[in-house]
């Protein structure tokens, strides 16, 4: 039972504050150390003792993270493997999956508590693996405390009055800096890596060109061929939502910038902007239940209100618009107003920023308040709004939950905004979602859906910037 218990302890809190317990003492013995030289020399100390401490908690808290990373990235792999060591000659007939599967399911006991109806093999492996969990940890938590403990008294030996604790402590803010930002930069190359080679492996499968070029898309097919994987479709799709909610959130969010920035009085700006920006906050699966429950609906009897309209005037003999219980239209609708928040706010920075001068200069040549904001405001910030738009699109192509929960499945290359569709973000959810096995093209494709998508985001991102930096106006 002390095994059970002790392996449920939360580690990742433990190693945490053993950690910022090592830095605090290593602070106040160095600074203390420091303190002590300082008034037992009558030479002038380097740094100051502040320094010292600091450097001396460094000393104590790296060693401790370095043992908690360590038991992070490899701890539950030692344990699983030092088990599959341990386990009678039986499971060797079990398959790999089914033993990790099984052994997943001993973890979850251990965690969670071994269910009375466990037989005896189970409850025996589910004790054994607590066991390990119970020496690893104490044992992580051990070496961690006595690594803090070298840290912390070999860097109090080098407490000096010349010493340079202050270009040491500098140095590891730099490098701490540089860890976050290298940190970022292999993320974003792991994601782009893993994109690109999940999708050589579809692409070995289904040639680029059906990909790149294909007018259907049918991967939910019982076998799915090449000509099954178009993406011209979904591309359609994707760019259509987009476009509408564009519509929307251009204007509105234009025009709630101008307002804001050159007629909205301090109290008023004050009150509105946050309000607006609210918009930003509300989780996107409350837009797609808001699209699905409310604004599809609406949509679809407004679309049969202007067919049966036409028909009766005489000027349509069939209806001429889907009118489908899920649309485009809608998704773009409710997108729109998601994306009206980014348009507003980042539109509103960038007319704030043109200098008050301008705006003096045109007053004085006597021109109204509406033709300084046209022919003089507006103009100077155009590159940052453009930019602004640019960044709005590529959310908007990459919004999920509200095309998925808004319920457009269908791939369909169609003018009428009434009609199902569907985008590429819909497309990667069903992709993964079912049975399917990892190296079937029906999963691969949501790789190579994603890389495209991943692909087109980008070229707007850095079309924004490119905007930005030809076309911006640099004032004093």
């Amino acid at each position: 039972m002390l095994a059970f218990e002790i392996s449920r302890w939360p580690m990742g809190w433990l190693l945490t504050a053993l950690v910022l317990i090592a830095a605090s003492l290593g602070f106040y013995a160095g600074r203390m150390r420091a303190e002590r030289i300082q008034r037992a020399s009558s030479d002038r100390i380097h740094s100051r003792p502040n320094y010292h401490g600091y450097f001396v908690a460094m000393w104590g808290a790296l060693p401790a993270l370095a043992v908690a990373l360590v038991l992070t990235f490899f701890g539950d792999a030692f344990v699983r493997q030092s088990l599959v060591n341990e386990l009678p000659a039986a499971f060797d007939q079990i398959s790999a999956p089914q033993l990790a599967g099984y052994l997943d399911t001993v973890d979850r006991a251990v965690n969670a508590g071994v269910p009375q109806t466990a037989n005896r093999a189970f409850r025996t492996l589910a004790q054994r693996d607590a066991e390990l969990h119970m020496q690893v940890n104490l044992g992580a938590l051990a070496v961690a405390a006595l690594a803090a403990l070298a840290g912390i008294l070999i860097a109090l030996r080098n407490v000096s009055p010349m010493f340079r604790a202050r270009v040491h402590v500098e140095r590891g803010q730099q490098t701490f800096l540089f860890a976050c930002a290298a940190i970022a930069i292999a993320i974003t190359g792991g994601i782009i890596a893993s994109l690109l080679f999940e999708s050589l492996r579809f692409f070995s499968d289904i040639p680029i060109v059906n990909f790149l070029t294909g007018t259907s898309w049918n991967a939910q097919a019982p076998k799915p061929g090449p000509d099954d994987f178009g993406i011209i479709p979904l591309f359609f799709g994707t760019f259509m939502i987009a476009l509408l909610a564009m519509l929307v959130a251009a204007p509105i969010g234009l025009y709630a910038a101008i307002y804001l920035s050159e007629y909205a009085k301090p109290g008023v700006r004050a009150a509105v902007k946050p309000i607006l920006e609210i918009l930003a906050g509300i989780p996107t699966v409350v837009y797609g239940f808001f699209a699905a429950a409310t604004v599809a609906p609406l949509v679809r009897i407004a679309a049969e209100n202007i067919n049966m309209n036409l028909i009766r005037w005489g000027l349509a003999d069939a209806p001429v618009l889907a009118a489908q219980p899920t649309s485009a239209l809608a998704a773009g609708l409710v997108m729109g107003i998601m994306v009206i928040p980014f348009v507003s706010s980042l539109s509103d920075d960038v007319i704030n920023a043109v200098p008050q001068t301008l705006r003096d200069g045109a007053y004085a040549m006597g021109a109204t308040k509406s033709e300084t904001v046209k022919q003089v405001v507006l103009p100077a910030a155009l590159p940052g709004i453009i930019a602004a738009l640019l960044l709005a699109v590529s959310r908007a192509i990459g919004e999920t939950m509200i095309v998925v929960m808004a319920g457009l499945r269908f791939p369909r290359l169609s003018v009428d905004p009434t009609s199902d569709m569907s985008t590429i973000t819909v497309q990667i959810v069903s992709s993964l979602t079912g049975d399917s096995s990892f190296d079937d093209p029906k999963t691969l494709s949501a790789f190579s859906l994603g890389l495209v998508l991943f692909i087109v985001t980008l070229i707007f991102n850095l079309i924004a910037l490119s905007v930005v930096k030809r076309y911006r106006e640099k004032y004093d």
